[in-house]
């Protein structure tokens, strides 16, 4: 990593010719290190400044050189077209990533139980991420019955988790 820095008397033309040259080097050659990474975004942000300095000059008069040429924008050269590329192509594999996670996963389908089932819930009351297990499972916690032979103290299970769609009663296991 290294930090170059150009000091002088510019005019408008030869500050914004060295601007747009090392922001254009920067954006191809300030990624090359762990850090650099970090740094290059708001090297390039510190450079705005005196850009908008050059910006506020008049034009060069006068002078006994000829000014250096600006040449195209910081964004029309090759080299800034690379983190360009690179940014866009991440973005655009993290919405394909989230498109086919959406169709493909979709919402984890609930278990279907039935009356004798023994289940855990795996979630909070009044959630329900309900599990079925084996009612000799030392985890189980609710054995299902039907909804009319609910005893206090039971849980209504949410209609999903039934195979027939038939309301349903979670009664602790004893």
């Amino acid at each position: 990593m290294r930090f170059l820095k150009r000091e002088g008397d510019f005019c408008r033309d030869c500050g914004t010719a060295f601007y747009r040259r090392m922001t254009s080097d920067t954006l191809w050659q300030g990624w090359w290190g762990p850090l650099s990474m970090v740094i290059t975004p708001f090297t390039v942000l510190l450079n705005l400044g005196p850009r908008a300095v050059f910006r506020r000059l008049t034009a060069p008069v006068g002078a006994v050189r000829r000014p250096l040429d600006p040449g195209q924008r910081v964004l029309a050269r090759p080299p800034a077209l690379i983190p360009l590329l690179t940014v866009g192509l991440a973005l655009a594999m993290v919405t394909v990533l989230a498109v086919i996670g959406l169709v493909a996963g979709g919402d984890r389908a609930a278990a279907q139980v039935s009356v004798g089932d023994c289940v855990r819930n795996n979630a909070a009351w009044p959630e329900q991420d309900i599990e079925r297990i084996s009612c000799s499972d030392s985890d189980s916690q609710y054995r299902v019955s039907p909804d009319d032979s609910c005893p206090a103290g039971a849980y209504v299970l949410y209609p999903d988790y039934s195979r027939d769609g038939s309301a349903l009663c979670l009664a602790p296991v004893r």
